[in-house]
């Protein structure tokens, strides 16, 4: 455990979404279009008239948030993808619980 106490070189950059110091670049947009996907099928699965909406946005975040964990490499990206993959889910469910996917479009 000598390592664990071992200091960080101050020369190394504090990065929000890296932990290793290594860019991730292809995981850090995934992140960040599920939170976005994720806020905006959360705050419309409340409003009934907006199911369509909702239930879109939340099943593209449920998707991009899955894949996003599949190759995530550090532990911040998976923290902030399963707050991202929890909005889009509820926000999912509930459009669908309100009109679904077609909202009566099919039949």
């Amino acid at each position: 455990m000598a390592q664990a106490m071992r200091r960080q070189p101050s020369s190394q950059s504090i990065s929000l979404f890296s932990t290793d110091g290594k860019p991730h670049p292809l995981q850090d947009t995934l992140l960040a279009v599920t939170l976005v996907l994720g806020a905006v099928a959360f705050v419309t699965a409340f409003f009934h008239n907006l199911h369509l909406l909702s239930s879109w946005t939340g099943l593209i975040g449920i998707l991009t948030g899955a894949y996003g964990q599949f190759i995530s490499v550090t532990t911040r990206e998976r923290f902030a993808l399963i707050i991202g993959l929890g909005a889009s889910a509820i926000g999912f469910f509930l459009g669908m619980a309100h009109g679904g996917l077609f909202g009566g479009w099919l039949g």
